[in-house]
């Protein structure tokens, strides 16, 4: 029972490790120009990854789609800007996702978010994501327990939607970002303490409608510029880690049958606007040092520092694809395909998800299935989210008054 608990904590802080970048010298890979085929990789890598993990049920049953699919609570995350186009004057929504389910059972994603119309150009939002790595034990070289530790992380969101014109909205989030992953242990004689930063995202939803023959659809597209930020440290180093900043570009078609079946395709494009790692030649020279870039510099470096050149640019974009088919908007079945370069993480898993929605509540489901050999957080886990329509709530209320007044 001992060994298997052992093993337990060694899981868990070996994905705190791999996640926090302790000490950014010792986590700069290093990639060889002359490498070849599966001999080559060079993962773009950075600090806080949780900023990165899709946080909600709907989206995450179509592939991590949502850049451009139609607004709701949970746009904050993925594109403020639509916000503005959001047709409740408020909603709040819930996510539980469970990580690593597989070997443990107390690492998760909890989210909560919740928007309010202002006007009907404006809409203000907030969101709270957090990040728990569960429970670790910190023991010595002779395996005497030193700390009993719960490793989290968090980001609090707040943002802002206008629409700019008829079928054209911006929007901005403002944030802050937290992550204590080992605070009161050393590496290499270096104190650890929690990380801290601030951040912001900057995005533009388009939306029209037009007829197809004599189907109702419509065209979304959207950008997300996200976690435009600080670079955080885990020491007192001077040399310091990249938050996730982030370049989405989505686009979703969207067709009506009739006054049941609707069905909206989604195609997502994201690509990481930090330095790719620190690349040598065969001599070991650096050619390219990336922990002397800034945040500026680094965003506009990223498009072409590449060590292969455009070829290796291209290869980390991200590409995620899902369709969402919705029943007399009550009851939705989702689906999707995720796409990396094996050079640059090589994940690739297929989703199945559900969307059920009665009176004020929504509840969403999603699943992955990994395609590959590539082992995933999700793989075979089941997440969910719980949504409340206020609008929908009044309204209820109101009939019910009425039915008794009467």
């Amino acid at each position: 029972m001992q060994s298997i608990q052992n093993m337990k904590s060694i899981t868990k802080l070996t994905v705190a490790i791999v996640l926090a970048l302790c000490v950014g010298k010792n986590s700069n890979a290093q990639i060889t120009i002359g490498a070849t085929g599966d001999d080559y990789l060079n993962t773009v890598s950075t600090a806080v990854p949780f900023l990165r993990i899709a946080p909600d049920a709907r989206s995450g049953g179509m592939a991590d789609v949502g850049i451009a699919i139609s607004p709701d609570a949970n746009s904050i995350f993925w594109n403020a800007s639509k916000l503005a186009f959001v047709e409740d004057n408020s909603g709040l929504s819930i996510t539980y996702t469970p990580w690593l389910r597989n070997l443990v059972n107390d690492i998760y994603l909890a989210y909560l978010t919740g928007f309010w119309k202002v006007d009907d150009l404006s809409t203000l939002g907030a969101s709270l994501r957090y990040f728990s790595l569960g429970s670790i034990t910190f023991t010595d070289a002779s395996g005497n327990i030193l700390q009993d530790f719960r490793p989290n992380e968090f980001a609090f969101d707040v943002a802002y939607a206008r629409k700019l014109a008829d079928k054209l909205s911006a929007g901005l989030n403002l944030k802050y970002i937290y992550s204590n992953l080992a605070t009161g242990q050393y590496v290499n004689g270096i104190p650890i303490k929690p990380a801290n930063g601030v951040a912001a995202d900057v995005s533009l939803f388009y939306t029209t409608e037009f007829n197809k023959g004599d189907k109702d659809s419509y065209l979304n597209a959207g950008v997300n510029i996200s976690n435009i930020g600080n670079k955080i440290t885990y020491t007192n180093s001077i040399e310091k880690d990249f938050i996730p900043t982030n370049l989405g570009l989505g686009v979703t078609y969207g067709i009506n049958f009739d006054e049941h079946n609707e069905i909206a395709i989604a195609l997502d494009f994201n690509k990481l606007l930090v330095p790719t790692p620190d690349s040598t030649d065969a001599n070991g020279n650096t050619i390219f040092d990336y922990k002397e870039q800034g945040v500026v510099s680094g965003i506009f470096s990223s498009f072409g520092d590449a060590p292969r050149g455009f070829s290796e640019e291209i290869k980390e974009i991200v590409i995620a694809a899902g369709i969402e088919y919705w029943y007399s908007d009550q009851f939705a079945v989702r689906t999707g395909y995720f796409y990396e370069a094996a050079e640059k993480g090589n994940r690739k898993f297929f989703t199945v998800g559900l969307g059920l929605k009665y009176n004020v509540f929504g509840l969403d489901f999603s699943y992955l299935i990994p395609s590959g050999n590539q082992q995933n957080p999700l793989d075979n886990t089941l997440r969910f989210t719980l949504a409340f329509d206020f609008a929908s709530l009044k309204t209820e209320g109101g009939e019910d008054a009425k039915e008794t007044d009467m």
